[in-house]
This record gives C-alpha cells, structure tokens and sequence, in this order.
C-alpha cells in the first residue's frame, strides 16, 4: 500500500508541469552607442564614420575600406567619375545586389533623396544568406558615383549575421546623410 501511494503521488505531482522543448539560443550581442567622426576629404567627397571603424586606404585614393575589426566586416567603398556614363554606372549598381539573389530570400530598397545637398541613391539590404548583406550607391548625377558594398568575413549566416547588419546598416544611412561632394 505504501508503494502505491508514492507511485500515485508521484505520477499527480509530476504533471503538473508543462513540459516545453528549449527555444533556440541567440546571440546577445551588444553594440556600442555610435559616436560619429568626420573623415578627411577622399577622392572629391568627405563623410563620417563610426569611431569603432577604421578606413584602409588603397593605392587607389578612390578605393577604400571602412573596416569594422570586431564584428569581422569591412564595406569597400568605390568613386567613379560621371563622364555621360551615368546610366550604365546605374545599371550595374542595380545589378550588383541580383547577383546575390541566388542566395537571397528578398532585398529591400531604402531610396535616399536630398536634391538640396544634389545627392541621390539607393541602399540595398539583402536578407538570406548572400555574401554581401548591404549594398548601396550614391550619386549627385553630374560628376560623382560612389557604391559600397558590405561583407562579413565569416560563413554567411543570416540570422546570427542580422544584429551587425543592421548596426552597420544605421552607419551607412549615416554615411550616406553626412556625404559631401567636394568638386
């Protein structure tokens, strides 16, 4: 009788309980609050950048690369010249996000517009696991191109990559706001 009434107590309180599978794991990465410098004039444009980022200078004055060295990512940035070349230099900027689409599950565009500043561009942010998760250009029309690209150097995981996407992404908005042509 003893044995029954343990065996009865123990099956009433045991389910009582709901018994879940754990949800999975996310990283909880946290990001500093961006603090904004103002770079030195590169190849006819000038812009700010976040102060955990470096910029690698290329032989090439119009090449660079904004480093990011803790998160294992880097946005190369190119400047053309605009010489009635504009809607190929178009064309290829709109192309250059398609070649991910392989990869991609979608790709949002975010178009920037600031006729007063004569800037114009479009931001490109690819979600799935592509090589480059943002990508952008920026033109005043008459003059000047510049596209960026942004690649971790990591195997592409979209979710585990999402978080520092987006940081960098507000950077290049930023970027992108703060950008002066310089002619």
């Amino acid at each position: 009788m003893k044995y029954f009434l343990f065996f009865f107590l123990c099956i009433f309180f045991s389910c009582n309980k709901n018994v879940l599978p754990k949800p999975k794991a996310y990283l909880a990465l946290e990001f500093p609050f961006p603090k904004y410098v103002l770079t030195n004039e590169y190849c006819r444009f000038s812009f700010e950048i976040n102060k955990i980022s470096k910029i690698n200078n290329k032989e090439n004055r119009c090449l660079k690369i904004i480093n990011y060295p803790k998160m294992r990512a880097k946005v190369y940035l190119s400047h053309l010249e605009v010489k009635s070349n504009l809607d190929s230099l178009l064309n290829d900027a709109y192309k250059m996000p398609m070649k991910h689409i392989s990869q991609a599950i979608d790709i949002h565009e975010k178009v920037y517009s600031n006729p007063i500043e004569n800037k114009y561009g479009t931001l490109f942010r690819i979600v799935g696991n592509s090589a480059s998760q943002l990508q952008f250009f920026l033109t005043d029309s008459t003059s000047n191109f510049l596209v960026g690209s942004l690649y971790f150097y990591t195997r592409p995981n979209y979710d585990s990559l999402m978080p520092a996407a987006t940081y960098i992404e507000k950077d290049l908005i930023h970027l992108m706001e703060t950008l002066r042509w310089k002619n």
